[in-house]
């Protein structure tokens, strides 16, 4: 992919990726026609991660903070202005809200400011289109106002808005904010899908875990034999431990009003819940296979995220690592449907310009 047509021509749509993780953005990327030439990350495990499925792209494996437009655009090896976008997915802990059973709290997060360092990226590399991915909390939040004057001074137009991943392909309820900008035309999000994927048509048919050779699927699970009852417990496709008698959920359950999602299965005929870096442990969320007797694997995660069958993740630093990277990662279809729109609107500009 990254060569585009029209009229017969081919053109070359260039992107770098900031904040890349373990490249669900460079997938969609890529599957929406973009070649991505640089990444950067400052996780060594995302970074190892990210070069085994990405081998072609050049990875800066480094504190954003550090690296300078002009150090990217060398590694992506082009000048200033040669750039068609610059894509990423700043830190977003600290746009997230930490819910408490009092309610919502707000947490003044250091990394709240990483977005300034993407909007710096931008004004050194000056690129032709922009893609920032958050959580919802960040639409809210006044920094946003600050990206958009910084990058409409730089002659973008900006659009931002909130979408559930599950409305683009994706298999699962996940909300995130997009900001697209353009400096050529005005910006298009992306095109929802016809219709939605289901955790059946993720997972299903996947051979049980411990069959097989697969490193994130086949791996060996000890858990409390009292968790394993009560996880035998919970009916099966979309059961909840709150469908048992409180004579056979756990205390500390009982002594909490809320959580309600922690031990609860999947169901096949719905999307599965956001995907979290605790998506392998049932104690975290809604997180058990929908008819098996255990917590999704690494792999099923994975697949849940939009992630192909083969998609190389490392363990060296084991499984509960591995499953932050995937719960970190931004969903490829999600990435994919609105790069596609950025795509048709920059290839118009190129159609325009006689570029190839």
């Amino acid at each position: 992919m990254g060569a585009v047509r029209f009229g017969g021509a081919a053109v070359k749509l260039k992107a770098v990726d900031l904040f890349s993780g373990c490249g669900g953005l460079t997938l969609g990327l890529k599957q929406a026609g973009f070649e991505v030439r640089a990444a950067l990350d400052v996780d060594p495990l995302a970074v190892e991660t990210y070069k085994k499925n990405h081998p072609t792209t050049a990875v800066i494996s480094d504190d954003i903070r550090s690296v300078t437009g002009r150090k990217l655009l060398r590694s992506a090896r082009l000048r200033k202005g040669e750039l068609d976008l610059v894509a990423g997915c700043p830190p977003c802990q600290g746009f997230s809200s930490l819910r408490t059973l009092n309610g919502g709290v707000k947490i003044n997060e250091p990394m709240n400011d990483l977005v300034f360092e993407f909007v710096r990226i931008v004004e050194e590399a000056l690129p032709r289109a922009v893609m920032l991915e958050n959580v919802p909390g960040l639409f809210d939040d006044a920094r946003l106002k600050q990206v958009t004057t910084r990058l409409e001074a730089l002659g973008f137009r900006c659009k931002a808005d909130v979408f559930d991943a599950v409305e683009f392909g994706v298999p699962q309820r996940r909300r995130r904010m997009i900001l697209i900008g353009t400096r050529d035309f005005e910006p298009q999000f992306g095109r929802r899908a016809r219709s939605r994927r289901t955790v059946k048509t993720a997972i299903y048919g996947l051979p049980k875990p411990g069959s097989g050779t697969d490193p994130l699927h086949d791996y060996e699970v000890n858990r409390a034999p009292h968790v394993d009852a009560l996880i035998k417990k919970i009916p099966l496709n979309g059961g909840s431990r709150s469908d048992l008698p409180k004579s056979e959920q756990l205390q500390c359950h009982l002594d909490c009003d809320g959580f309600y999602d922690v031990y609860g299965r999947m169901s096949w005929s719905l999307p599965a819940p956001t995907v979290t870096g605790g998506c392998i442990n049932p104690s975290k969320g809604r997180f058990l296979h929908p008819k098996q007797h255990r917590a999704i694997t690494l792999r099923e995660a994975a697949l849940l995220q939009g992630f192909p069958k083969k998609y190389y993740f490392s363990m060296e630093r084991g499984r509960y690592p591995a499953a932050q990277m995937i719960g970190n990662a931004f969903p490829p279809g999600l990435a994919r449907s609105h790069a596609a729109a950025l795509r048709q609107v920059l290839t118009r500009s190129c159609k325009r310009r006689g570029r190839s």
